[in-house]
């Protein structure tokens, strides 16, 4: 619920602060007090409108979903727009835009001022009269989550089902591209690490000849060894790391001239050829090791391209067992629903019926499954569907279908907006329609904008919005100032005892 809810400099209003209990909330008033705005700048504190008060802020009751939005619960959460030269918009002094804000409010919040045909979805409709018959006899919860799963199931599998036979279609193509991209690299036949050491291979044949004249020059420094041994031994000096110095730098030489000799059979231009050869492939496809990747990935498509029938036998069995299974389970589920149907649309024809509306008639159709079943539910108000009646009757019918709602739920559904919902209404149709917002208020807390004295005298709490002078102010009235009101309501400004003493009948009635 929304516990308190302030208001700073917008339009006619300069500061008003409300202090709001669960339940009906009504809001009263002469025409051009400000009810409106004072809706607008509500929805505005949570995102769900857009205005120019410096300041809308709302404390609330609702817990908001930490994980998904990084923004810590506080034991009341305060929603706020502020405007100076931008709107900006804040849970808890976090900054958020807009968008967001709206979205983490959106499910504790719904304003029913237009055609909103959210309540009327299938599967919404189909929650209630599930709510319904797990209430009366037990069972179907079960049962629902018995079909939601194997329908995960058979749907990952009519899937894959659908993907093989999406392959068998173009497996002649498919088989050819892999057999003809494994040729391809076969008859190159590449090695692992073979360009690298081709690219050796080529690096110590291009300075083979520079380096065996270095060598064959160098090689006169041995001749003079023997001296330098000598003159060592005349110095009293060891001479043994001056030997193994030699030792290793002849070993040096002569590794180099073995390697050198190795390559004399060595043809230059295959080796040229070849690093050409694997070069082409490295182009294509990253490296030696890419293109062996690849071809091991073509051989395993090639081999499961081969067993595409008897994979396609296998998955077809398992999906007709799957389909028999969940037709059984979709059909159980639809004889619990018809067998209620009857039942709910009785109900929610009550309701119509007290709201002064036509009957609804409510039928049951198949369709492709989904995780909930088999089942399309759809209302039409006497054969008129709901895009065809009047803005007035699809109001009174939703809230017929939130009564239905407000019957099995086990938690509190949130705030509810309505605007003037009772206007153009007869004295009993107002009745009949706050004796419904009187039930949805044990679930709800509802923020109702009335000009009919019938709905007003149904409040919980009643907000008065009037203007003193040209500033819009809210005052929560007592019994004896709601009186005065409802009184108001009836008689106009000048207040007649038989209005008042109706107002009080009203108000007592209420009570009782």
């Amino acid at each position: 619920m929304i516990e308190r809810f302030y208001l700073k400099n917008y339009l006619s209003f300069q500061e008003t602060e409300l202090n709001l209990h669960n339940g009906l909330v009504v809001f009263t008033g002469p025409s051009g007090s400000g009810k409106s705005i004072l809706m607008e700048a509500i929805l505005s504190s949570v995102g769900g409108s857009a205005c120019d008060a410096s300041l809308c802020e709302s404390s609330v009751t609702w817990e908001i979903d930490e994980e998904s939005y990084g923004i810590d619960n506080d034991e009341i959460n305060v929603f706020k727009h502020l405007k100076k030269e931008k709107s900006r918009y804040f849970i808890n002094n976090q900054s958020l835009s807009r968008k967001a804000i709206h979205k983490i409010a959106s499910p504790y919040l719904r304003h029913l001022s237009l055609k909103d045909f959210s309540d009327f979805e299938n599967e919404n409709l189909l929650s209630i009269l599930d709510a319904r018959i797990e209430a009366k006899q037990g069972g179907l919860t079960a049962l629902k989550k018995q079909f939601a799963s194997l329908y995960s199931e058979y749907y990952i599998c009519k899937q894959e089902l659908k993907t093989l036979e999406d392959e068998e279609r173009k497996i002649v193509e498919l088989k050819e591209f892999a057999a003809f991209e494994i040729q391809k690299i076969n008859d190159v036949n590449p090695q692992p690490n073979e360009d690298e050491e081709l690219l050796e291979i080529k690096k110590e044949l291009s300075r083979k000849e520079k380096v065996l004249e270095s060598i064959e020059s160098a090689n006169a420094i041995f001749n003079y060894e023997h001296l330098v041994s000598s003159a060592l031994e005349s110095l009293d000096v060891n001479s043994s790391f001056f030997d193994d110095a030699m030792n290793e730098l002849r070993a040096v030489f002569e590794g180099a001239q073995e390697r050198f000799d190795a390559l004399e059979d060595v043809d230059v231009e295959s080796v040229l050829n070849r690093i050409e050869e694997l070069g082409g492939l490295k182009h294509r496809y990253g490296s030696i090791f890419e293109a062996l990747e690849y071809k091991a990935q073509k051989e395993k498509e090639l081999q499961k391209y081969e067993n595409i029938e008897i994979e396609k036998g296998a998955l077809t069995a398992k999906y007709e067992q799957l389909s028999q299974e969940l037709a059984d389970l979709a059909e159980d589920l639809t004889c619990l629903r018809q067998d209620a149907l009857g039942n709910f649309e009785a109900n929610l024809n009550s309701y119509l019926k007290s709201l002064y509306l036509r009957e609804a008639k409510v039928s049951l159709q198949k369709r492709d499954y989904t995780a909930s079943g088999q089942d399309i539910l759809s209302i039409d108000l006497d054969g008129t569907k709901l895009e065809k009646i009047s803005t007035g009757e699809f109001n009174r019918l939703r809230l017929a279908v939130l009564a239905l709602k407000s019957e099995h739920m086990s938690k509190n559904g949130g705030v509810l907006m309505l605007d003037e919902i009772d206007a153009n209404l007869s004295g009993e149709e107002s009745m009949s329609v706050a004796r419904v917002l009187k039930q949805l208020a044990k679930h709800f807390q509802i923020f109702v904008i009335s000009h009919q004295p019938q709905l007003t005298s149904m409040g919980d709490q009643h907000f008065l919005v009037y203007k003193n002078g040209t500033i819009s102010k809210t005052k929560e009235l007592n019994f004896d100032e709601r009186v005065d009101e409802i009184a108001r309501i009836i008689s106009g400004d000048k207040i007649s005892k038989e209005a008042k003493r109706f107002a009080k009948e009203l108000l007592e009635a209420k009570k009782r």
